[in-house]
C-alpha cells in the first residue's frame, strides 16, 4: 500500500491521480470527439523498463494523458483501442514523461500532473517566454535515468508544440548514454481539438490519431546529430515530411 516509485511517490495515489484525470479527460477522447490508436501490437512484447518513447508534440497535456491510456490499455491486454476505461481502475503507474519544470510549476493541475509521473527538467533554450542559452543541468540527465531504470518514458524531442522544429540534441544524448529501446510515435489532430494548456476541448467531433511505430534499430555509437536525423524522420517531423504536412487525419495504416 506504501510502495513508492524512484522520484518517492506513493503508488495509490499515483493510480487514484491517474483515475481522476481519467474520469475528467475520458468522455473528450471517446465521446467527445474520435480517437484512432494503431501499432500497439509494437508494444505487447517490449520490457517493462529501460524504454523511450519519442514523439511530436501537439498539446501540453493531451498527448501525454492519451499515451497514457494506451499504455494501460496493452497492459489490460487490449489492442489498439482505448474504448474500455477499465483500464484505468489499475493503470501503469511504471511510465513516466520528460516536461519543462518551468510548465509544471504553472499552477494546481500541472502540480498534480507531475505527481502522476512527469520528470521535470530546465529548459536550456528558453526561459521565461525568452530564448537563452545555459548548460545542461546533469542532475536533469540523472532523473531520467533513474525513470528509465524504473519503466517507461515519453519525450517531446523538439521541446515544443509547433510542428517541424529541429530536435534538440539532449534526445540524443540520453539514448546514447542509457541506450533504450526507442518506440517513435506520431500524433494528429489534438491541436486542432483540445487546448494548447490545461485540459478543456477546443472542437467537438474531432478525429485524434495515435501512431505507434516499431523500435528503432539504433546505433548506440552514431554521432548525436545523425542519431537525432533518424529520430526525426521516425516521427515525421524533418524537412521532408513538411510539403505534405496536414492537420487532416489520414487513414490508419492497413486502412
Amino acid at each position: 500500500m506504501f510502495k513508492k516509485d524512484v522520484f518517492g511517490n506513493l503508488l495509490i495515489f499515483k493510480r487514484l491521480l491517474i483515475l481522476m484525470v481519467g474520469i475528467i479527460t475520458y468522455p473528450m477522447f471517446h465521446w467527445l470527439n474520435r480517437t484512432r490508436i494503431s501499432g500497439t501490437e509494437n508494444l505487447e512484447g517490449l520490457p517493462d523498463k529501460n524504454v523511450l518513447f519519442v514523439s511530436n508534440h501537439q498539446t501540453y497535456f493531451m498527448d501525454v494523458i492519451c499515451m497514457y491510456y494506451v499504455f494501460c490499455s496493452v497492459k489490460w491486454g487490449f489492442r489498439n483501442s482505448i474504448k474500455n476505461p477499465l483500464f484505468l481502475i489499475n493503470s501503469r503507474t511504471n511510465s513516466y514523461y520528460i516536461a519543462a519544470e518551468e510548465t509544471m510549476k504553472s499552477g494546481i493541475m500541472p502540480k498534480l500532473l507531475t505527481y502522476a509521473g512527469s520528470v521535470s527538467i530546465k529548459r536550456t533554450w528558453r526561459e521565461a517566454g525568452k530564448d537563452v542559452k545555459k548548460q545542461v543541468d546533469m542532475r536533469d540527465i540523472s532523473k531520467i535515468g533513474m525513470a528509465l531504470e524504473d519503466g517507461w518514458v515519453v519525450t517531446f524531442p523538439q521541446g515544443t508544440t509547433t510542428p517541424f522544429v529541429k530536435g534538440r540534441r539532449g534526445t540524443a544524448h540520453i539514448i546514447k548514454k542509457y541506450q533504450p529501446i526507442v518506440v517513435p510515435v506520431v500524433i494528429n489532430g489534438f491541436r486542432r481539438t483540445f487546448a494548447k494548456k490545461g485540459l478543456s476541448v477546443r472542437k467537438r467531433g474531432g478525429t485524434l490519431s495515435m501512431h505507434f511505430k516499431e523500435p528503432l534499430n539504433i546505433d548506440y555509437t552514431a554521432d548525436g546529430d545523425l542519431l537525432l536525423a533518424q529520430i526525426m524522420d521516425a516521427i515525421e517531423q524533418s524537412e521532408k515530411f513538411q510539403f505534405n504536412y496536414s492537420e487532416e487525419v489520414s487513414p490508419l495504416p492497413g486502412a
